[in-house]
């Protein structure tokens, strides 16, 4: 009989840079189920709240149920404290809830990132609940290694959120040409204190075409 973990929608590839003046997350599109392409098309940005977003690797079904159920936690906190949570709150937030059920664990890597009135920053959260604060860059999933290669190799602490943007776009790339469980588009959203960007496809398919002239 096939793994049930293999019965699930899963195969990732995510990744977080922390930028002198925001921070950008970036996945690609392809979930698979084993072998086979189960949606090109799948979503594994969520936006949490005005400057924080979510990136998601493992199971789809566990992702959805997470977003949407860190995102009305940190409205009801929004609420109750009458102010705006930040990130590390946001992170603290969704690792309690991972570790509250971590011996019937969700299947599932999670990137906490963005811009409050303090700093940008981004939380790595693993399946039982870990948090750790990320200071640079981080990457998740089965097309991770080949990520890692292309952000040590050219990240900077100075970079800014435009070009940690194209870093982001050239690692998700990198990694979809490797990884067979990556693929089908790329999607990237930039957070600064002044705006939260979610880029068209036309935006990230003029970065590609940039980086084939060189």
């Amino acid at each position: 009989m096939q793994d049930m973990q293999d019965m699930v929608f899963k195969g990732t590839t995510t990744v977080g840079l922390v930028c002198k003046d925001g921070v950008v997350l970036a996945t690609e599109k392809r979930a698979t189920m084993g072998n086979y392409i189960a949606s090109k098309r799948a979503k594994k940005i969520y936006q949490i709240a005005d400057r924080v977003a979510m990136t998601t690797a493992g199971s789809v079904g566990d992702a959805q149920f997470l977003a949407r159920l860190v995102t009305v936690e940190t409205n009801l906190y929004e609420i109750r404290k009458e102010e705006k949570a930040t990130v590390r709150a946001i992170a603290t937030m969704l690792s309690n809830m991972l570790n509250s059920v971590r011996y019937f664990p969700y299947f599932v890597q999670l990137l906490i990132g963005g811009v409050d009135c303090r700093e940008a920053g981004i939380y790595s959260i693993d399946p039982i609940g870990g948090a750790i604060e990320e200071k640079e860059v981080v990457a998740t999933g089965s097309g991770s290694m080949t990520a890692y290669g292309v952000l040590e190799d050219r990240y900077s602490p100075e970079i800014t959120a435009d070009e940690g943007v194209k870093l982001a776009v050239r690692a998700i790339s990198s990694a979809m040409k490797r990884d067979s469980a990556s693929g089908d588009g790329i999607d990237v959203v930039k957070i600064t204190k002044e705006e939260y960007t979610q880029l068209k496809p036309e935006e990230i398919d003029e970065i590609l075409k940039s980086f084939s002239k060189k």
